[in-house]
């Protein structure tokens, strides 16, 4: 049969029909036969729920596509072309772990940075290699774009340990910046070409107008006083400028967690102390998008998924995928083999940069060299990811350790050992390579401070 057979492990996210939307509008480049929905037995409800509106929307299109649910990966994964993932493992539930075990020591605790993004991590590529091993025997020639967090560790780990090449790492974040700035200058995106450079959540870009010149300082100047893209889920705390003007390069709006620490902890602190964090605002969220989601009239994508963090999702993932498909040769910003495009950093780890999208994957531009701190930045935070993907390869603890006192948002001592402590316990379910470890620390009485994270666990 002609066409395409797409499969998205973890369908029942409240994202599906942000991913609908972007392969239904581009339909007539990437003719799709079949879209395959996978999750697990406690996503099953959601999945249902996001189903049947993700046929719906198909239904109210010219086009008959039909959308498939199953909770058995392998009957989907067989002889998909593209395979798409974008699961949370343990739920939105250890997402609230992730938060509030770190911000209880007054250490910041967020989704993909610090103690919060390597435990995301340690969850998340014992199951990502296990999906990559179905695909080298059911679907062998597919292409996985993953847009699960820490998108670029998962991307390394795939590359590195899951041996696979037809593998790419995506993010909103670029895509979010190339939608918003164009408009502050009164320009459209056409008329400017766009460079990142870095990793994911920690990238930077350079920008350009048609002519060649450097427009750069001047979108760096206009940050200051308008919206400057940043994504819904980071707090309003802005870079010093003249740390900005001096690298003459945009830092993307995740560098606040760096650049802006104490202050952008102190928000989190607030929120925590407070309204509660960010993952447990994003719980109330989707309750209330998944209530929409159930109306049987309901056939497009609602205005609400925008607070849910993840807008412009499908113009990442159905772009990549439609210029695969179609050899388009777009530029894109993916998470990819480094192939030499940040010379300081080794040739083979990912690094997340401007790209050229074709039949053969990404084709890497080149960056070049940087200043020195953001040179420091980069190598430091490219050991300290390296360290996180062998730690949850191998369930080596004084590597966990080591790994949680290179990242800047953590560093050691005796209340780090206890926050990651606390994390092993609390996500034991899920991080079977450390349960050695784990029944170590329950035998020596390690239990979790934070009281909503407790009660959870008493559930």
């Amino acid at each position: 049969m002609e066409g395409v057979k797409i499969v998205t492990i973890g369908g029942g996210s409240s994202y599906t029909p942000e991913l609908m939307e972007g392969f239904i509008k581009r339909y007539d480049e990437l003719p799709i036969r079949e879209i395959w929905l996978v999750d697990i037995e406690d996503g099953k409800e959601k999945m249902e729920i996001v189903g049947k509106m993700a046929q719906r929307m198909w239904d109210a299109s010219p086009y008959d596509v039909k959308v498939h649910l199953t909770l058995d990966r392998r009957e989907a994964l067989k002889d998909a072309d593209f395979v798409t993932t974008q699961f949370r493992v343990g739920l939105l539930n250890a997402r609230i772990k992730d938060e509030r075990i770190p911000l209880s020591y007054g250490i910041m605790g967020q989704e993909t940075n610090g103690a919060g993004g390597i435990f995301k991590a340690l969850r998340t590529i014992p199951v990502i290699l296990s999906i990559v091993e179905d695909m080298k025997e059911l679907c062998p020639n597919a292409w996985l774009v993953n847009f699960t967090n820490p998108s670029g560790m998962v991307t390394e780990a795939i590359l590195r340990y899951g041996k696979w090449e037809k593998v790419i790492g995506l993010c909103n974040v670029p895509v979010g910046a190339m939608m918003a700035e164009p408009e502050m200058l009164g320009m459209k995106l056409e008329d400017m070409n766009y460079k990142f450079a870095g990793l994911n959540h920690f990238h930077w870009h350079r920008v350009f107008d048609k002519a060649g010149n450097n427009i750069t300082q001047k979108i760096i100047d206009r940050m200051y006083d308008t919206d400057a893209g940043i994504p819904a889920n980071i707090a309003d705390c802005p870079i010093t400028k003249e740390i900005v003007d001096q690298m003459q390069m945009i830092p993307c709006g995740y560098h606040r967690y760096y650049y802006m620490q104490t202050d952008m902890l102190e928000h989190l602190l607030e929120d925590y102390n407070g309204k509660g964090t960010r993952a447990e605002q994003v719980k109330q969220t989707e309750a209330e998008l998944f209530e929409l989601y159930k109306d049987p009239n309901l056939d497009h994508k609602p205005e609400q998924l925008a607070k849910r963090g993840g807008a412009h999702y499908s113009d990442a993932a159905c772009e990549t995928i439609a210029s695969i498909y179609g050899d388009k040769k777009t530029h894109i910003v993916v998470s990819t083999r480094n192939n030499g495009a940040i010379p300081f950093l080794p040739v083979d780890c990912a690094v997340e940069v401007s790209t050229y999208m074709t039949s053969a994957g990404p084709m890497p531009i080149a960056w070049g060299d940087m200043d020195y701190a953001s040179k420091g930045w980069l190598q430091a935070m490219k050991n300290m990811e390296q360290a996180t993907i062998e730690a949850a390869v191998t369930g080596d603890y004084g590597l966990l350790l080591q790994a949680l006192t290179l990242n800047p948002q953590v560093s050691g001592g005796t209340t780090t050992k206890r926050v990651c402590d606390e994390l092993l316990i609390a996500h034991k379910k899920y991080l079977p390579q450390f349960a050695a470890k784990i029944a170590e620390l329950e035998a020596a009485g390690i239990t979790v401070k934070d009281e909503k994270v407790q009660a959870i666990l008493d559930k």
